[in-house]
């Protein structure tokens, strides 16, 4: 099953395979979909956790032989440019995607500087970062030469996408959430902003890479359907992952890295 996440009532159809669940339904009007606030969950946290209270809920309470996570306006599509549904794979086409690989996730996304430098000037604050690789260096240690491999490259899948069996699934979870709770007790987000609150959202985007790299898991690509994005705005965004791949290629010879 894809779980698609929504904060609000969307347009989209009903599609084979596909279920949408309130992001944060906790003490909110409930929406007419599955409710990430039932079972055990963790919506409360949404604010901080952002879709990964989907997430989390998704772990605990199914138990689908494959398992993936969505938005309400961004899909496993077939081209960047598209904001069509009718450019998005449907979850019968990611289950073949998989038939040669372990997981699929979205295109990779080139940086203008390394993913430590990119994380920390714009969602995440220094001494956060410092604390989390701590963290990953106590509860999972083996996984810290991955951590600072995908920290120091500029490559970085996003959004917090994945399609998958459940036992591959369900074992990411377990990794990211004892990461991200040992690391929420050391986080004071006195003065943070609201964008700043969403913190954790923005620490698992990242970590996702490094589970998947750890693990070397055989991964399919996609682009994704953007269903609420301008076309220039689409168009953009494919201009600044080339340009931002070549311009990290030119500092890296220049500085002989």
């Amino acid at each position: 099953m894809l779980y698609i996440a929504t904060h609000k009532k969307t347009g989209l159809p009903p599609m084979p395979g596909t279920a949408i669940v309130q992001a944060g339904a906790a003490g909110r009007e409930p929406l007419p979909y599955l409710s990430d606030a039932t079972g055990d969950n963790i919506s409360s946290k949404n604010a901080y956790f952002c879709e990964l209270t989907v997430l989390y809920w998704v772990w605990k309470n199914t138990d689908d032989d494959f398992k993936g996570l969505a938005h309400y306006r961004r899909l496993f599509g077939r081209s960047n440019l598209s904001g069509s549904l009718s450019s998005s794979y449907t979850e019968p086409e990611l289950e073949a995607l998989l038939a040669g690989a372990d997981i699929v996730l979205p295109y990779t996304e080139y940086l203008l500087q390394d993913a430590r430098a990119e994380l920390c000037n714009g969602c995440c604050r220094p001494d956060v970062y410092a604390r989390m690789r701590e963290v990953v260096a106590e509860v999972s240690p083996d996984y810290l030469q991955s951590f600072d491999s995908v920290f120091d490259s500029n490559e970085l899948t996003l959004f917090n996408m994945m399609f998958c069996r459940r036992e591959l699934f369900d074992s990411y979870c377990k990794w990211l959430f004892a990461i991200l709770f040992t690391l929420e007790k050391d986080v004071d987000m006195t003065g943070y902003s609201p964008y700043e609150r969403r913190l954790y959202g923005f620490l698992s985007e990242r970590l996702l890479n490094v589970w998947v790299r750890h693990n070397n898991l055989v991964v399919v690509h996609t682009a994704v359907t953007q269903t609420e994005m301008p076309l220039l705005e689409r168009l953009s965004l494919v201009r600044r992952r080339l340009t931002n791949r070549f311009r990290f290629w030119l500092r890296s010879k220049a500085s002989g890295r």
